[in-house]
């Protein structure tokens, strides 16, 4: 096998194929290993620190921020009950918050929680989600809104 056509192979060929080839050259043993050597240090190649002028040159590194937007930048948006949960606060907290899982109008399935107390909300109801997330229960990011569709207002205890 040519030489030249062997390197012109490399891109497209793994490390593991570059040993059977190297077999069929017509080179000695101790040359070909360190061939193989030479090119899996090439394909295999980390990235190095850059030097002092380089960072100069390119400024300070900033890592890109992932926004989080959990309705897809809307303000507002309808759902509907998968099923109701009961979550349990984060370290320092203790009560039962009560959440819905709801599937977006946008395809999306997510935990709602449902403020102030008492709901009659069941699978199949339809709600209105905003942007809200409750600090103490990991995952829930969106909180419905009371009063729209088919979540009622809170009602006052008589007393």
């Amino acid at each position: 096998m040519n030489f030249l056509k062997f390197v012109a192979q490399m891109p497209a060929i793994g490390i593991r194929s570059v040993a059977s080839l190297m077999s069929q050259t017509k080179l000695p043993q101790h040359s070909t290993q360190s061939l193989v050597n030479r090119i899996s240090g090439l394909l295999f190649q980390g990235r190095t620190m850059a030097s002092l002028q380089q960072m100069h040159r390119t400024g300070p590194h900033y890592k890109k921020r992932i926004k989080k937007r959990p309705l897809d930048g809307n303000p507002f948006m309808k759902g509907v009950v998968i099923r109701t949960l009961i979550k349990k606060p984060k370290k320092p907290n203790s009560a039962n918050r009560k959440c819905v899982l709801v599937k977006l109008s946008n395809g999306k399935e997510m935990v709602a929680y449902v403020p102030g107390i008492g709901h009659s909300l069941q699978e199949h109801h339809i709600v209105l989600c905003r942007v809200g997330r409750l600090k103490d229960c990991p995952g829930v990011k969106i909180t419905c809104v009371r009063g729209k569709y088919d979540l009622g207002h809170v009602i006052k205890a008589k007393q």
